[in-house]
């Protein structure tokens, strides 16, 4: 209907003798087959003045009706449609919008459409509608992308940042399958970033952990080894060196049966990580039973262990051998490592509506600051010497982390080069 409105409105404004011209040239297959009809009928002996109404109604009614073929030339001056790509990528970033993956989509020219929530937070803002480089400066990512808009294979590339934190991800790009009758011809790109930050970082721990671990063990069988072959060449008749080789090599023996026991512990324990303990375990004999286990220590230390228990109980939801073994861990270290201190304090809190803290307390030399982030570190020792002369694994405080993190309490600690360490336990 609104085509025949506007043909009727251009036909107004044309001159009559245009129209006219124009109408001919539509009808005129129809008015030269009626002149040929005509031309037969007369030649017949039909009557001149009845065929000659009979053409002129033909004419008439040809020029006067709707033509059978419209003749619609596109105009010139016409301006292409813009597209709304917000509206046309509706139904395509629906779904990418609940992604917890920072992902873009580019079009041909590498511009950014869209950016999903994730990649706001991951990536900062980028400015829709400019270049990508705008934002990323990524030599190997821009390559890759570029490399992608000509071929249209998929691609990616591992890449790092450093800055403000050390970030490590995969970074994806294909094209998007769209239907070109719905899109207008138009190609987009998705560029996904997936983050494998924590299992490059557990990469690195796991082959830290295997050479620090075959460090530790290298160093007593070589002893051994050593000692031996001294015991079976050299000293094969020297009673009194066989004496003394067999007391070190006791040493280096029970220095590898430590380590051991302590590697199989940290097994066990990320094994059940994920079960929370369910018994209840009063903290206040606990600590008696590890402050009396630990007193031969204490005295050949010349270190007082000092218990300060409030009144009543202090339950905690535990495992009572490991707390035990947490306890342990931490009042020997700081009976060791604190032992110029002459006294190592124990303090129990259980105040109403706080949660139950346990602060173990030397008066020693304090540890660094910059130490103190890494002491739960497996085989991370401040001083190596002092470790290893104290027949220290380098495992006792990953044990602890191990154990805390299973009973979902936390380990803090605070030191003071020259004043003594505070470990606490907040269960």
């Amino acid at each position: 209907m609104d085509g025949r409105i506007g043909q009727a409105a251009l036909e107004e404004n044309r001159p009559l003798w245009k129209t006219l011209a124009r109408r001919l040239r539509q009808e005129g297959i129809i008015l030269l087959l009626a002149l040929m009809v005509a031309s037969l009928a007369l030649a017949e002996g039909a009557d001149a003045t009845l065929v000659s109404v009979v053409l002129l109604l033909v004419v008439i009614v040809a020029l006067l009706r709707a033509p059978l073929v419209a003749d619609d030339k596109p105009q010139e001056s016409a301006q292409p449609v813009p597209i709304d790509l917000e509206r046309l990528l509706q139904p395509m970033t629906a779904g990418l919008a609940g992604l917890d993956m920072p992902v873009l989509v580019l079009d041909r020219e590498a511009s950014v459409v869209y950016q999903n929530p994730a990649a706001e937070r991951a990536l900062d803002s980028f400015p829709l509608g400019a270049h990508l480089s705008a934002k990323l400066r990524s030599p190997g990512i821009l390559d890759m992308v570029r490399e992608t808009i000509a071929t249209g294979v998929p691609n990616q590339i591992e890449h790092s940042e450093r800055l403000p934190s050390e970030r490590v991800f995969i970074v994806r790009i294909k094209p998007i399958d769209l239907p070109p009758h719905e899109y207008g011809g138009h190609s987009f790109f998705l560029l996904s970033f997936k983050d494998v930050s924590e299992l490059r970082h557990i990469d690195r721990m796991r082959s830290d952990f295997v050479a620090n671990a075959s460090h530790e063990l290298r160093t007593p069988l070589a002893s051994l080894r050593g000692f031996i072959e001294t015991i079976q060449g050299p000293a094969r008749n020297d009673p009194k060196a066989q004496e003394r080789f067999l007391a070190i090599m006791f040493d280096q023996a029970t220095r590898m049966s430590r380590l051991v026991d302590d590697l199989l512990s940290l097994s066990r324990l990320e094994l059940k990580s994920h079960l929370a303990p369910d018994q209840k375990v009063d903290l206040v004999p606990l600590l008696g039973h590890v402050r009396d286990a630990l007193l031969p220590l204490a005295m050949d230390l010349d270190v007082a262990i000092n218990l300060h228990m409030p009144s009543g109980k202090a339950e905690v939801t535990g495992d009572r051998d490991e707390l035990v073994q947490v306890f342990e861990n931490l009042i020997e270290n700081a009976c060791k490592y604190g032992q110029e201190g002459k006294r190592v304090d124990v303090t129990l809190r259980n105040a109403p509506g706080e949660p139950i803290e346990v602060t173990v307390s030397d008066r020693g030399g304090g540890i660094p600051a910059e130490h103190v982030p890494r002491l739960t570190e497996r085989f991370y020792r401040v001083s190596v010497e002092n470790s290893r002369s104290k027949k220290g694994t380098g495992l006792g405080l990953a044990i602890v982390k191990h154990i805390l993190t299973r009973h979902r309490a936390r380990l803090i600690v605070k030191s003071e080069v020259g004043r003594g360490t505070d470990f606490t336990v907040r269960f």
